[in-house]
């Protein structure tokens, strides 16, 4: 992840989404207070919003992943993201935002709410379901505000913050010690992700002209419903993109799992899919392989119909299955790849974020350097990743039994990880190099 150093006189809203594996929040002595407000006001929100955010959520990621993997040098490479941390950090800004900084905003997170609602929804969302260590699956998320010292916030924003994500503001200053903010910023999200996440602001990303820094981290460390054995684990080959090979640690195993697989239509590339429950909780890893040779075109075309149509697809089938192990890190600025997606205003000098100043406050506010870091490891054991209908049936002869669907998987693949009660896609990203 590139530093980037805000040249303004004008203060820098600074976005931090912290995609990796994290636990609750705790304090440091940088931050000198916590300023709170009654969220008493704010109606809870509704379940159709909520609904309506994970679908949003789920198009907004795969968008990340077309512009992240857009870019030069990076289509071929392994990639995580969390579309549900970032949403979250916009979430918390977006109710501060007027004009067509706020509908860009919007329109790039896929949502038709109003800035409240949508906070409200992101929050009930990334609350839902979050098993908290029950049956082997640990989810956690922390959300936290940093304001400098005196620098004065609307009771209304503060209050959309505090129904929304459960969160106060930390105070620190950053106009005499950004670095010290910085460090300690930082310090909380490590904290936060068992250390797996560090120096989430690079050195100058935090600057005299900062005024307030969100985070969000997310922890998820999972055991798999149905585990595989290590004794099972050998080195086979993987078909990389360009074509050579790679012998890799791959496990293998025989399970009843949803499968689907396709080819053709509006997916156009043929391809294979598989759902690995977690134990004890609603969360899941999709994986989605296509054809050999045909993983850029698959990727390329995949929108939020066609995510659903694979999901969709799921039906309980005995599997072969191999699946290669992996552990990787990716970080990002994603200022380009917001601005990409049609977010220009907010970064801006004459940027509207003036819902989020209160009273007496002389600054105009834009938003600064978006970042994010992620980090996913998945073996025998799991993955620790710093997001009916019924019929009569009569008595019949039984139907023949299908032979086991085979995938063994020895090239590129996308993967998500969601909570398959909501839809909230926690994690995204592809394996094109598990050796890498």
């Amino acid at each position: 992840m590139s530093a980037t150093t805000v040249r303004t006189r004008r203060p820098a809203v600074l976005l931090l989404c912290c995609a990796a594996l994290l636990t609750a929040c705790g304090s440091t002595g940088a931050g000198t207070g916590v300023v709170r407000a009654d969220s008493a006001s704010l109606p809870p929100a509704d379940p159709a919003a909520v609904a309506a955010t994970a679908t949003a959520t789920a198009a907004f990621g795969l968008d990340l992943l077309h512009a992240l993997t857009a870019a030069p040098g990076a289509a071929g490479g392994n990639l995580v993201l969390s579309p549900s941390g970032l949403a979250t950090v916009l979430a918390m800004v977006l109710p501060g935002a007027r004009g067509t900084t706020a509908e860009q905003l919007a329109e790039a997170l896929h949502t038709g709410l109003s800035p409240e609602q949508y906070a409200l929804a992101t929050g009930a969302l990334n609350r839902a379901g979050a098993p908290g260590g029950k049956g082997g699956t640990v989810l956690r998320r922390s959300d936290d505000v940093w304001a400098q010292r005196d620098f004065p916030l609307d009771p209304h924003y503060l209050g959309v913050l505090a129904a929304g994500f459960g969160t106060g503001v930390r105070t620190t200053d950053f106009r005499k010690d950004p670095e010290g903010a910085r460090k300690a910023v930082n310090g909380v999200v490590e904290k936060a992700t068992e250390g797996r996440i560090k120096d989430l602001f690079a050195e100058g990303q935090i600057n005299p002209d900062t005024r307030l820094a969100l985070t969000d981290a997310l922890y998820l460390k999972a055991d798999w419903a149905h585990p595989f054995k290590a004794g099972r684990t050998t080195g086979l080959p993987f078909h990389r993109l360009d074509g050579s090979e790679a012998a890799v640690p791959t496990m293998a195993g025989t399970e009843s799992l949803r499968y689907a697989e396709g080819s053709g239509g509006i997916l156009g590339e043929p391809w294979q899919a598989v759902e690995l429950p977690y134990a004890g909780s609603t969360l899941a890893m999709d994986l989605i392989v296509p054809a050999q040779g045909g993983f850029t075109a698959f990727r390329q075309g995949l929108d939020r119909a066609q995510l659903d149509l694979v999901l969709g697809a799921l039906t309980e089938r005995t599997v072969d299955l191999t699946l290669p192990k992996f552990r990787f890190d990716s970080g990002n600025e994603l200022t380009p790849v917001l601005k990409a997606l049609g977010v220009t205003a907010a970064f801006e000098a004459d940027a509207d974020l003036s819902g989020i100043p209160g009273p007496g406050a002389a600054e105009r506010l834009r938003i600064g350097p978006v970042v994010q870091k992620a980090t996913v490891q998945v073996d025998e054991q799991g993955t620790v990743a710093a997001a009916g209908s019924g019929v009569g049936v009569e008595a019949a002869a039984a139907p023949a039994p299908r032979d086991p669907a085979r995938l063994h998987i020895d090239r590129p693949f996308l993967f998500l990880v969601r909570d398959t009660a909501t839809g909230l896609p926690l994690f995204l990203g592809q394996v094109t190099d598990p050796a890498a």
